[in-house]
């Protein structure tokens, strides 16, 4: 490619991060900033360590308790996971003998890894940034190149700075349109997830583009880049605007003074040229997009929230697992979603837990109960973001209306042998995933966006939270 050619927004972020060009197509890239949690950094940081081996720069490394850790108030080491607290003292142990940045499970800036990186600047436009977590993607809203990795990757990127990965595709995804008033970001997602497949992105780094885009703070942004995992993406990312950098600006990690300026001037080239060529390209048009929810066991079994479950034809699922999916939901072809008796419901996770989020659902609330009989729970997605919805007095209008105000943390988006919903329970859920025993064993998980949960938690059943004037204030 000519130094003319118009080129991608993927296509220079990987030019500016590669090392070297391997035999078999593989390639030698440059790793800017190193996430690890608590669930696998111990695990990493050990190896490691017994290996004999040192990282090559702990200033670039950073690591939280977020998936393991109680959010319980009061918590401590103690978790509800068997043997949870042994991944908390070991993975502390491990990052301050290795002398890189812990945010302990009382430190302020604790919270969900792609919530709090983001929130402090960890990552940056044009940065490459790996965790040994699949929903690592979120991080490209902000304009970097983010994907998750699994442990031994962990080792290998500590210790040397740089991975081997084969190059992906790239695909470009543009909603154009105005969105209507209470559709979001995560039925961007959902929409998108359930007209090309769980598998539709599947080899492809894919930059979120057009007006609808554009139009998303960054909050949501972060939030559309996260389900990139689940439609199986390498990576989904968002070309940096001026939201970006008043998003960024001021905050902990990033650069300062008049290295800010440097800064923003270089990270103003990183878009798509105008020409540049996609291996593919989609275009949703987003102007009659109503709420999703996910009807079945995978995010592409999802419909708008009025209409009923579709036929196998329509589902997008095999006949085997259509019947699967039914079965397991305990839900035939052609019931209304609209009305479907629900058990519990869950906003949190790195897709649905940040402020931002927290307002549009406590708007939804205000006034109003949980209806009796459904368990409800909310968890921020970081300590920071706790603080800021209590200084709103959000945390007040949960609590009113019956939800369980909780620590930050991974939390009920997923069973790990700790806590969880119980069986056959129903549940609308804020998270991203839904396949089978994700939230319990044996629990059957709607995902929606924060609005929609609660709505469905104050009517008792799957509700749109459009019609608000029909739901009862108790």
């Amino acid at each position: 490619m000519s130094a003319n050619t118009p080129q991608t927004l993927f296509e220079k972020l990987w030019r500016q991060h590669l090392v070297k060009e391997l035999p078999g197509g593989v390639a030698l890239l440059a790793i800017d900033r190193v996430f690890l949690h608590e669930r696998t950094g111990s695990i990493a940081l050990k190896s490691l360590r017994e290996a004999g081996r040192a990282i090559v720069d702990p200033s670039r490394v950073f690591c939280t308790m977020d998936h393991i850790v109680d959010t319980l108030p009061g918590r401590g080491d103690d978790t509800q996971m068997p043997g949870g607290k042994a991944f908390i003292i070991e993975t502390r142990e491990a990052a301050r003998a290795a002398g890189i940045h812990l945010f302990d499970v009382r430190d302020p800036d604790q919270g969900i890894v792609h919530v709090i990186s983001p929130e402090l600047g960890i990552v940056l436009p044009g940065t490459t940034i790996v965790c040994p977590d699949s929903h690592t993607c979120t991080q490209g809203a902000i304009g970097a190149f983010a994907w998750g990795i699994g442990s031994t990757e962990a080792e290998h990127a500590l210790a040397t700075g740089c991975l081997r990965m084969n190059k992906p595709k790239t695909m470009r995804v543009r909603f154009e349109g105005k969105l209507a008033a209470g559709v979001t970001a995560k039925d961007l997602s959902l929409v998108m997830i359930s007209r090309f497949g769980s598998v539709g992105g599947n080899g492809y780094a894919v930059e979120y583009a057009g007006s609808a885009v554009e139009a998303l703070d960054i909050e949501a942004r972060l939030t559309l880049c996260n389900m990139a995992t689940e439609f199986s993406a390498v990576t989904g990312f968002v070309a940096p605007d001026d939201k970006t950098f008043a998003y960024l600006q001021g905050r902990r990690f990033v650069p300062q003074a008049s290295d800010w300026d440097r800064a923003v001037e270089s990270w103003r080239q990183l878009r798509s040229d105008d020409g540049a060529v996609f291996d593919v390209e989609h275009v949703i048009d987003v102007s009659d997009l109503a709420p999703m929810i996910t009807w079945g066991t995978s995010p592409q079994h999802a419909v708008q929230v009025q209409e009923s479950v579709p036929s196998q034809a329509a589902s997008g699922a095999s006949e085997e697992g259509y019947a699967r999916a039914l079965a397991y939901m305990d839900i035939q072809p052609g019931l209304p979603l609209l009305g479907l008796k629900i058990d519990a419901a869950f906003v949190g996770s790195c897709t649905n837990s940040r402020v931002s989020d927290l307002r549009r659902a406590a708007a939804v609330l205000a006034g109003r109960q949980v209806a009796p009989g459904v368990r409800a729970i909310c968890v921020p997605g970081s300590m920071a973001v706790k603080r800021q919805a209590e200084a709103e007095g959000l945390d007040h209008i949960f609590k009113a209306a019956g939800f369980e105000w909780r620590e930050s943390g991974c939390s009920m988006c997923f069973f790990a042998g700790g806590e969880s919903f119980g069986a056959h329970e129903r549940v609308v859920s804020s998270t991203n995933r839904n396949f089978e025993s994700r939230q319990g064993p044996e629990t059957r998980t709607h995902i929606a966006s924060p609005e929609t949960v609660v709505a469905s938690a104050i009517a008792g059943r799957i509700a749109d939270a459009r019609d608000l004037a029909n739901l009862p204030v108790r």
